[in-house]
């Protein structure tokens, strides 16, 4: 499997950066969708990207060397390099909320509205990116038999096949669970108009497909014997079930 797509004034340009670089793209246009769909300022979503669309980026990126420190002290230089991977979504996702939290604050924008807005296209950028992993051939599983690698196609075998192993494809599990999770939150933001229901169902659903398929991934960010995704994960499914305990008793 070869990462690099082509080689542009003698750089190398990856699979894993076009593919990131077009979730992004497809989830920016996607909002303007949303964002009709909620009467919503597109140009104001916009201007939230704008802000936390960087944010993101480094938070990702310093979650994942804050989680593999003794790795990037020894070799500073590799910090800044994420051509070939080390973008932790959770650390993006965080940082992205408390950018666009202090913008909207500061703008006198509500930010549960902008979120539900956002987080289809979240979550399908996500999908989409995911792929860069296959590339790269990292974010996979365990070992795996030939035979139950045959009922994948040809392409996924071959790119399962590393150093005369197969391995499973979480990356193609989780992508495929995050497009799910993308259908069902298009058809929530069609049928509500309550603020928060669309982000915490994104927050609750893609954590449990996160949680349950980290377990079979060989490359886990560790924090001692616990793997630091399924540790976030649960909390985001805790975070999930609390908000909508609290609708559903105010509600009653």
């Amino acid at each position: 499997m070869n990462p690099i797509a082509f080689n542009l004034f003698g750089i190398d340009v990856r699979w894993y950066g076009i593919l990131i670089s077009l979730g992004m793209i497809i989830g920016i246009l996607l909002t303007s969708y949303t964002c009709n769909i909620r009467q919503l300022s597109y140009d104001s979503m916009m201007d939230i990207i704008l802000i936390s669309l960087p944010a993101a980026i480094v938070g990702a990126r310093a979650y994942y060397v804050l989680f593999n420190l003794p790795y990037y002290s020894a070799n500073p230089s590799e910090i800044i390099n994420i051509r070939q991977g080390g973008l932790a979504i959770h650390g993006g996702v965080i940082f992205a909320l408390i950018a666009a939290y202090i913008y909207t604050r500061k703008k006198k924008l509500s930010l549960l509205s902008y979120a539900d807005a956002a987080a289809p296209s979240l979550i399908l950028a996500q999908a989409i990116g995911r792929w860069g992993n296959f590339f790269n051939q990292e974010a996979h599983g365990g070992q795996v038999s030939y035979q139950f690698i045959s009922h994948f196609p040809k392409f996924i075998q071959k790119g399962m096949y590393i150093e005369g192993a197969y391995y499973h494809p979480t990356f193609l599990y989780e992508s495929l669970w995050n497009i799910l999770v993308f259908i069902v939150l298009i058809v929530i933001i069609k049928r509500t108009s309550k603020k928060g229901i669309v982000f915490f169902t994104y927050v609750g659903l893609y954590s449990l497909g996160r949680f349950v398929i980290e377990g079979l991934r060989t490359d886990s960010l560790m924090l001692g014997p616990i793997r630091v995704a399924q540790l976030v994960s649960l909390s985001g499914i805790i975070v999930c079930l609390i908000y909508f305990y609290f609708i559903y008793y105010r509600k009653k």
